[in-house]
């Protein structure tokens, strides 16, 4: 398959899957599109990167990740923008019908965006893309056990966060 076909292939298929992991690690729309065109942008350059590459996913997953810590570095007020972004509110979900259901969603949201910005992108890894603690510490560089702990504290976190909510709407 020619390079500009494979790219095009790639893009079809995870785009939108690199996109939601980015929005909910960075919390921040117009940064995830810069991580994602500076993804597909380097894979363009440097089609050899994907020479030998088992799991297309994971390897985008894990350039995504560390081009978004990247930029958060580049910026020198990681922990300033942390916490600006994750006060900000964001439309993970789409619209609910039922007004219980989108109050819940609006505060998953904001539960989502309390976490640590590492806890974040495990729980995102787990929760929406199925995948496993061995993947998901490949993908971000990170021990199994940590990508675990990370997740543990996530879910203890969203939970203690959303039990008044999801109580009230019982």
């Amino acid at each position: 398959m020619p390079p500009d076909d494979h790219l095009a292939h790639l893009y079809d298929d995870h785009a939108q899957a690199l996109f939601g992991f980015l929005l909910n690690f960075t919390r921040n729309e117009a940064d995830t599109r810069d991580v994602l065109q500076e993804v597909f942008v380097k894979l363009a350059r440097q089609p050899a990167l994907l020479d030998g590459v088992r799991d297309e996913r994971a390897f985008l997953i894990r350039l995504a990740h560390n081009a978004a810590i990247d930029l958060m570095r580049r910026r020198g007020t990681r922990q300033r923008n942390y916490d600006q972004l994750a006060a900000e509110s964001l439309h993970l979900f789409e619209p609910a019908a039922s007004p219980d259901e989108q109050a819940f969603r609006d505060a998953l949201t904001a539960a989502l965006g309390e976490l640590p910005p590492e806890q974040r992108a495990v729980a995102h890894l787990k929760l929406w893309e199925g995948l496993t603690f061995e993947e998901i510490a490949t993908q971000l560089g990170i021990p199994p056990n940590t990508a675990a702990s990370r997740y543990r504290y996530a879910i203890d976190k969203l939970r203690d966060r959303l039990r008044p909510i999801y109580e009230e709407l019982k």
